[in-house]
Parts: C-alpha cells; sequence; structure tokens
C-alpha cells in the first residue's frame, strides 16, 4: 500500500516542491500525493507535509507556518533532517543537499533572505512553473512538473557526490606521494573529481601547484591549482608568453607541435598528449620534484 502524501493545492514554492522531490528519491517505497487544503484528507495522510499547522517528524507531519513554530526551517529543511535522522539520507548527502540548496530555500521562505536578483536563482525557478496556471489542476500539473525537474537535480547532485567519495581516496593518495616526491604535480591517467578532496585535506598549504588529466577529447590538460576552494588565483600560474595563444603560436613559444591551449588568464593549458605538455612545463620551470 502507497504511502500517502499531502501538501497544500494551489501556488506552490520551492520548499514543498523540494521535500516532494526528496521523498520521491529517497523513500524506498511507492508514495501517492494529494494537493488540497481540506484537513479531513490531511488526517488521514501518513506524511503531511508544508500545510496543517503541526510539526511533529514522528508523526510524519512538517508544517512550519503555525505561530508557535520559530525555528528556521521550511517544510524543506524539516523534511531533509527527518530523513537523516532516520537513515534514508546519509550525513554527507544530507550536507550536499543543504549547502546546494536547502538551507538557501528555508531562508527565503522564511524571509531570512531574499530571493537573489540578477540570476535564476532555485526559488525563483521553481516560481516560474506557476506561470500560467488558472485553475487547481493547472497548478497541480505545474507542481508536479516542478518537482520532476528538482527530482533530476537532486539525482545528479548524488551521481556527483558518489564519483567525489570513489575519488576521494585516490586524491589524497596522489597528494601523499607528491609530498614524498617533494614534487608540484599531480597526475591522475583518468578525470577524478579532485577539488572537495584536495582542499578538505589541507590543500591550500600543500606543496602541489598542478593537477593534470585526460581531457574528453583525449588530449591532456593541466590546472593551476588556487589557494583556496573558490578562488579564481593560483598559486603558481603558467608562464605569460603561454597566455591566450593556441596551436601553432603556442607550440611555437613551448617547441611543442601538439600545442593546443593555453587560457588567457594562465590557468589552464591543454597539450595532445601528457609527455608533451610535461616537458614544456618542465622546460618552462614549472615542475619541481
Amino acid at each position: 500500500m502507497a504511502i500517502k502524501c499531502v501538501t497544500h493545492s494551489g501556488k506552490f514554492h520551492a520548499d514543498d516542491v523540494f521535500t516532494w522531490a526528496m521523498l520521491l528519491y529517497f523513500l524506498d517505497e511507492e508514495l501517492s500525493l494529494t494537493r488540497t487544503r481540506d484537513s479531513s484528507v490531511m488526517a488521514e495522510g501518513d506524511i503531511v507535509f508544508d500545510v496543517g499547522g503541526i510539526y511533529a517528524p514522528p508523526s510524519g507531519r512538517f508544517d512550519h507556518h503555525q505561530r508557535e513554530y520559530t525555528g528556521p526551517y521550511s517544510s524543506a529543511g524539516m523534511t531533509l533532517n527527518w530523513l537523516e535522522k532516520t537513515g534514508k539520507v546519509s550525513g554527507n548527502a544530507a550536507q550536499m543537499l543543504r549547502d546546494k540548496a536547502i538551507d538557501y530555500v528555508d531562508a527565503v521562505d522564511n524571509g531570512r533572505q531574499q530571493p537573489l536578483m540578477g540570476s535564476t536563482c532555485i526559488t525563483m525557478l521553481i516560481d516560474s512553473f506557476n506561470t500560467g496556471c488558472q485553475t487547481k489542476e493547472d497548478f497541480d500539473l505545474a507542481f508536479h512538473e516542478a518537482a520532476n525537474t528538482i527530482l533530476q537535480f537532486i539525482s545528479r547532485l548524488m551521481i556527483s557526490l558518489q564519483k567525489k567519495e570513489g575519488d576521494r581516496d585516490k586524491v589524497i593518495a596522489a597528494m601523499s606521494e607528491a609530498e614524498a616526491k617533494e614534487s608540484n604535480t599531480i597526475i591522475f591517467e583518468y578525470r577524478v573529481e579532485w577539488k572537495d578532496a584536495y582542499f578538505e585535506n589541507n590543500g591550500s598549504n600543500h606543496r602541489t601547484e598542478f593537477v593534470l588529466y585526460p581531457n574528453l577529447e583525449g588530449a591532456w590538460q593541466a590546472m593551476a591549482i588556487s589557494p583556496e576552494r573558490n578562488s579564481f588565483a593560483q598559486k603558481r600560474s603558467f608562464p605569460e608568453s603561454w597566455a591566450g595563444l593556441k596551436d601553432g603560436e603556442l607550440a611555437a613559444v613551448t617547441g611543442k607541435s601538439d600545442a593546443i591551449f593555453c587560457h588567457k588568464n594562465r590557468f589552464i593549458a591543454v597539450f595532445k598528449s601528457k609527455e608533451s605538455l610535461l616537458s614544456a612545463m618542465g622546460e618552462a620551470g614549472l615542475i619541481q620534484g
């Protein structure tokens, strides 16, 4: 028998859409959803969110509109906390969801933060699905369209998390190897999600300055490592003489016929082969160890 879920009818917001998408993704059970403001239907629901005036996770109630609730969460944050506490969502997955969306959704829905004007933020994206709706049936259809969009978003986040967690040990091992060799370069033989693990393990103070790996076209690229996770600076940049050059121009400067590209801001360089890339970097005095 399906778990009966209930939320309010009519116009929707990011918190109720995210809640439904998270329930669909993380509860390994059949779910049904009724969108209504009928209290008798709510009373029969197994999970009632963003409506009903009750916050009681053990009873499956996740509303934040009642006067007696003074916490920071919307129905999305309430539901995510419950999913994590009951073991439906891992701690890492829950934190990624909070960092990427849920904390922001909670803050906007509860009036602690204004939507990010000048960009299409997640709350405005979801609100756009309400556009043009005239009837309850219109809003119901649009709600599920919005939820399907967010369901895909959550799915991609979880794939990204799985990849990062799978690559974490490889990144830490590569950092240790570079320390042992007194090298400023890390080389991966395939594409690795390295940044989070790198900076979570004191990458800002690590001796390495470049990461090399093959790109999607089979060429090899070197990335200049930034001093901090979200910085656009580089610990060490590629030579000024390489900046903005490509193909023959870059080949003439580096002496490597398979040179492809160096960004004008000198944070990435691409060559057809790993050997040429390493050779060009070595001759430019970029490589240590």
